[in-house]
């Protein structure tokens, strides 16, 4: 027992690959996941399994993509019989999960976790069973002992809603309240094997938070497609561009029903009608960054203090991205980078760090490879791959292929207004997308596919699926998509090549 390596994975939400030193973002504050880079393995080019969060989350914790483990859409829930990775890992380990889990039953310990901190109130009706509406989560109870009164009524009881939320001072933000739980998690179990996710809200919309004035808007960087129509792109992306371009276009202040008001920047002063505005809710997603970063912190400082940073692993990746205005799109729900894309690293003393690894890789993989790092088996149902070896330096990612899904609004479920009608009807379409040899194929049935060279053009800028010159290409990505649909069990309908 006293070789068994431990494992903590903490996971941000909504967080894009670049907002980080490792990725290119030299300006942003986050010196704690700056010094956990410059010790882990960071992987180049990580991609979710689904851009928005429950499948996501499916992917990441069970090694399943979400049409393998049911939950395609938000507001699904996982089978209590399909199994995370904290019922695959030994019998020896002590596993804790810590904050936002988003995959039915929130306040409820379950899948192999010995110990739970629920951290979610606002999506009580679509998470939690019936019967367990009336209980709320251990944060909500920790505001309320510090004096705070919860403001929103959620089916039948007051809750701290994100905006609500957003006013707290640091010390009383989500991440916070979970960096001090996840170091006295690990010092009260440092003398046994243990496995800890800790997951926060932040940097997750709304645009807002305590650290609002920590960049001036004017001197955040942006990219070529910050507030520019996605030209020659799918229908669904050029009319989510549309939608919030309108704003600019005619200088109307969304009324509050609408919905870039009401879901993301909210009433709590943002403006969407200048590009100023953009801006300001640009670097206030970049600030809340600066949260998670120090919430990390605590973490590898309570490692650290413990004596067991060495023999531990520490992951740090998120559920998928955030658009913030490049494409002129908000949110997630797109294969383009900022939003399938995310940060992804891995440290693990006893292998060694410190280095960049190059090529595309999934998140499907993670499962498989940490169980490998623990030593633990690994199941045959899981439809990832260890890469282990390639944190060993005895394989490459030269000739992974990663596997995108979009799986479509369910006709039979409600799901969050995107903007308009025609958004919400064009996001019922499945997607299925390859990143292979940095090239990315999205294809759908009922909308315009795409074809991006990412090495020439990083931002995705140029559409080349018309481009006779590339027919062969396409015709062998789409192949390979097949391929994976037949191993997998997809059944998604897709066009012909």
């Amino acid at each position: 027992m006293a070789n068994r390596h431990n494992l903590v994975v903490i996971l941000s939400d909504q967080q894009r690959y670049d907002t980080m030193a490792c990725y290119g973002n030299d300006w942003i504050q986050t010196p704690r996941l700056n010094a956990l880079a410059d010790e882990s393995f960071v992987f180049e080019a990580p991609y979710v399994t689904q851009p928005v969060c429950t499948p996501s989350r499916v992917s990441l914790l069970t090694g399943l993509y979400p049409h393998a483990a049911g939950p395609i859409m938000n507001k699904m829930h996982l089978d209590p019989d399909i199994p995370v990775i904290a019922e695959m890992v030994s019998e020896e380990y002590h596993c804790g999960y810590y904050g936002k889990w988003h995959l039915g039953d929130d306040l409820e310990p379950q899948h192999g976790f010995h110990e739970w901190v629920s951290s979610e109130d606002g999506h009580r009706p679509e998470y939690t069973r019936p019967e367990y509406l009336r209980r709320m989560s251990d944060y909500h109870r920790y505001l309320v002992d510090q004096g705070y009164e919860p403001e929103t009524e959620v089916a039948g009881e007051k809750i701290f809603d994100a905006f609500q939320r957003a006013e707290l001072p640091e010390e009383h933000q989500m991440a916070a309240f979970l960096g001090r739980g996840a170091a006295e998690f690990i010092g009260r179990n440092k003398d046994r094997p243990f496995v800890l996710y800790v997951s926060t809200f932040e940097p997750h919309p709304p645009f807002y938070g305590p650290l609002n004035d920590l960049y001036d808007p004017d001197d955040i960087p942006t990219g070529p497609t910050f507030l520019q129509r996605p030209e020659g792109g799918s229908l669904v992306n050029r009319a989510r561009a549309d939608y919030n371009l309108q704003f600019i276009d005619t200088s109307v202040t969304p009324s509050p029903d609408e919905y870039i008001v009401a879901a993301n920047a909210a009433g709590l002063g943002n403006d969407v009608t200048t590009e100023s505005d953009w801006l300001r809710m640009r670097a206030r997603y970049m600030a809340n960054m600066t949260l998670v970063d120090r919430m990390v912190g605590d973490i590898t400082d309570a490692l650290e203090r413990a004596g067991i940073a060495d023999n531990t692993a520490v992951v740090f990746t998120s559920d998928h991205g955030e658009m913030i205005g490049d494409h002129a799109m908000l949110e997630k729900r797109s294969f383009y980078e900022e939003a399938s894309r995310v940060p992804l690293l891995i440290r693990a003393p006893w292998i060694g760090g410190g280095d960049k690894v190059p090529g595309s890789i999934s998140q499907i993989d993670l499962v498989p490879t940490l169980l490998d790092l623990l030593d633990d088996d690994i199941p045959v149902h899981l439809q990832g791959t260890s890469q282990l070896g390639v944190l060993k330096g005895e394989e490459t990612l030269d000739d992974n292929d990663v596997f995108i899904q979009w799986n479509g609004i369910h006709p039979d479920m409600e799901d969050r207004h995107l903007g308009s009608v025609e958004i919400n009807r064009m996001l019922t379409l499945p997607w299925r997308s390859v990143v292979s040899d940095r090239w990315k194929l999205n294809l759908c049935a009922g909308d315009q596919c795409e074809l991006f060279d990412l090495r020439s053009d990083p931002h995705e800028m140029n559409n080349l699926f018309n481009d006779p010159t590339h027919r062969d290409r396409i015709r062998d990505m789409a192949a390979r998509v097949h391929t994976w649909q037949v191993r997998t069990g997809d059944t998604a309908p897709l066009p012909s090549v």
